[in-house]
């Protein structure tokens, strides 16, 4: 059964909220109804994502129901008879301002503290099913730097059991791809790969990242560090720069980052075998545009991880500066490896 999804990519303007909800609007104008399974927004994509401070952000923190984002992801699933996910700012409820931080323990003692500190917030993301019915909510595991004046972390990865083609699904934003703290990376071979190593032991099929991913020419995100089994550019290097091709160095540090889905001598998940889903979907939906300084690296892709064939498949990727929506189908002629 093939799989057919749909990844939205644009700049938002911060703070504009209904201007960046007419814009999703205009550009899913191209999508027809029952034409794709998932459609994908980014991370905070309807707010924007680098505030100065948490009194900049209070004013655009959602209810996790009423909220704009939601409101519009209902919406568009209903009328196109599909999943839709998309990030959002939640506004806590008034009783969780009073207790202790959630979230693996890891975080307190990696210097988040366990104290709230006028945070309000959480850096979200919410799924809808085709009816409009609301089937999945997630709170970002490992903050960014970013995120820790406003918000809190989450309780830690969740998986969803959806119908056919979507399987087991897992729900991420950005930064969960990288190391939690205060845990440092230790080599290629042993990582930590703490999101990778979620997926097999859940049996992951499909991996929905929500990204405001920092292009790397403007961030301190690091390279990975081999370049083995990474996706390659075909044809000349230099046409990185061109705002229709992918960014290069971000597609592989996300495919590092996940490499025990797909590393050839990796069978196990501390210390045991699993057998549960020996390919995962990943579908990575990122943004583009400048905010405060701060440039994104847009590239919205769809790799495919097969476990123990020692390299990441790269099936289709949107430029780092390229508007509008990708969709693309699994398992059909649409699909176009690179390698």
């Amino acid at each position: 059964m093939s799989l057919r999804v749909a990844v939205v990519q644009f700049a938002p303007k911060l703070g504009q909220v209904q201007a960046n909800i007419a814009k999703a609007r205009h550009l899913c104008q191209r999508i027809a109804p029952r034409s794709v399974d998932i459609i994908c927004f980014p991370e905070m994509i309807f707010t924007g994502y680098i505030f100065a401070d948490s009194e900049a952000i209070s004013p655009h923190l959602e209810h996790p129901i009423s909220g704009p984002t939601s409101r519009f992801c209902a919406d568009l699933a209903r009328n196109l008879h599909c999943y839709v996910a998309a990030g959002y700012p939640e506004k806590l409820e008034p009783h969780e301002l009073d207790q202790p931080l959630n979230g693996p323990s890891e975080f307190r003692s990696a210097g988040i503290g366990s104290r709230r500190e006028g945070r309000m917030g959480a850096n979200s993301a919410v799924m809808y099913d085709p009816t409009g019915e609301r089937v999945g909510a997630y709170r970002k595991t490992n903050l960014f730097k970013n995120d820790i004046p406003w918000a809190i972390p989450g309780f830690g990865f969740s998986t969803l059991s959806l119908p056919a083609p979507m399987g087991r699904t897992t729900l991420a934003i950005c930064n969960d791809l990288n190391v939690q703290g205060p845990a440092t990376w230790e080599s290629l071979e042993d990582g930590p790969y703490e999101l990778a190593q979620h997926c097999q032991n859940e049996g992951t099929q499909l991996l929905v990242l929500l990204n405001s991913w920092l292009h790397p020419d403007g961030s301190d995100e690091p390279d990975p560090d081999d370049d083995q089994g990474s996706i390659s550019e075909e044809g000349n290097p230099e046409s990185i720069a061109d705002d229709l091709e992918p960014e290069w160095r971000t597609l592989n540090y996300w495919a590092m980052r996940l490499r025990p889905l797909w590393a050839a001598e990796d069978r196990r998940v501390d210390g045991y075998e699993t057998n549960k889903s020996d390919h995962t979907l990943v579908l990575i939906c990122n943004r583009f545009g400048d905010e405060l300084g701060a440039t994104f690296a847009g590239s919205s892709a769809l790799l495919s991880l097969r476990r123990g064939s020692g390299r990441p498949r790269l099936l289709h990727a949107m430029g780092q500066r390229e508007e509008g929506v990708g969709i693309w189908t699994v398992g059909g002629p649409a699909a176009v490896a690179l390698s």
